[in-house]
């Protein structure tokens, strides 16, 4: 039974074009729904602690979520694939998330190395609501410069990065960089600051802010 106050995480099974995904949703009211895209097949799935930080502090804050394991990690079945298979997975994801959200356009959060893959999404999206990118790992940061969705980035302060050129692209796509203080890409401190960052950014794209 869930009491006033509790959030509920329901399984939920994603139709793919290899079979079914496992996901876990929650509902919400609040513009834009949020897609959380884990890390790669071997790098993690949608248990990892950044996801899970995620969909508990934009659930919180009213809007719903989506996360999922991509083919061959965790109880979705099939073998774990290159680019095209993870952008199928990412994909069948997105509709369901776009069928429960009614008219509302989401927005996708990549975690680490899912961050080109969610530029790919975004560039064959023009629909959605904006783009956020947690410790983007294998990225080049020139590639932000051409997100034409709001655009957010979070990394920690002690991740090995070319700060400069990354704040750098994002400004010029005029997004917003945050930068946890104490942390690096594991955020093991400071884990709550990137779900309020996020949480903050997805109040922003409301249409009612």
């Amino acid at each position: 039974m869930v009491t006033r106050g509790q959030f509920l995480e329901r399984s939920t099974v994603i139709p793919a074009k290899q079979g079914v995904l496992e996901g876990l949703s929650h509902r919400g009211t609040r513009a834009p729904p949020l897609l959380i895209v884990p890390p790669p097949p071997g790098s993690g799935g949608m248990d990892h602690p950044v996801a899970a930080e995620l969909a508990w502090a934009v659930t919180r804050a009213g809007h719903p979520t989506l996360r999922f394991n991509f083919r061959g990690v965790g109880a979705s079945p099939g073998t774990p694939g290159g680019p095209e298979a993870r952008m199928e997975d990412m994909e069948s994801a997105l509709r369901v998330l776009e069928k429960s959200a009614g008219t509302a356009a989401p927005a996708v959060v990549a975690l680490a190395a899912s961050a080109p893959s969610v530029l790919a999404l975004e560039r064959a999206h023009p629909g959605l609501a904006g783009v956020a990118l947690v410790s983007p790992a294998s990225l080049e940061v020139e590639e932000l410069a051409r997100v034409r969705h709001p655009l957010l980035v979070v990394v920690g302060a002690e991740e090995p990065l070319r700060r400069a050129a990354l704040a750098a692209a994002v400004a010029e796509a005029s997004g917003q960089l945050v930068v946890v203080p104490g942390a690096d890409a594991r955020f093991q401190r400071n884990l709550p600051e990137v779900g309020r960052s996020v949480a903050r950014w997805l109040a922003g794209l409301s249409p009612s802010a």
